[in-house]
């Protein structure tokens, strides 16, 4: 696991616009099944990951989880989020393959 390298591209990939973080958007890009993966903190609160958990596998959307809510958000330049959509099919293969 290379989280750094993680942290970097979902900097990058956030700065391509290829990112979407908050519940309410993530769940709608997963509903519109445009989320690719969604990454969500080790510390989000066990009501909200069972709401996105049970989503994404309802429309077949991977999930990971990895980092603090600040790793996060500091990886895409913002306050903490606990949630994040990956959109584009590429930086979610990289990202698949740096947090697995």
């Amino acid at each position: 696991m290379d989280h750094n390298k993680a942290y970097s591209l979902l900097g990058i990939a956030y700065s391509a616009r290829k990112l979407v973080t908050g519940e309410e958007l993530v769940l709608k890009e997963v509903r519109r099944q445009k989320a690719r993966l969604v990454i969500i903190s080790e510390d989000i609160s066990e009501k909200t990951e069972k709401t996105i958990r049970n989503k994404c596998q309802y429309y077949d959307v991977q999930l990971v989880k990895a980092g603090t809510r600040e790793q996060l958000g500091g990886a895409i330049g913002k306050d903490a989020r606990a949630i994040i959509a990956v959109m584009d099919k590429g930086f979610a293969a990289k990202l698949t393959e740096l947090l697995g």
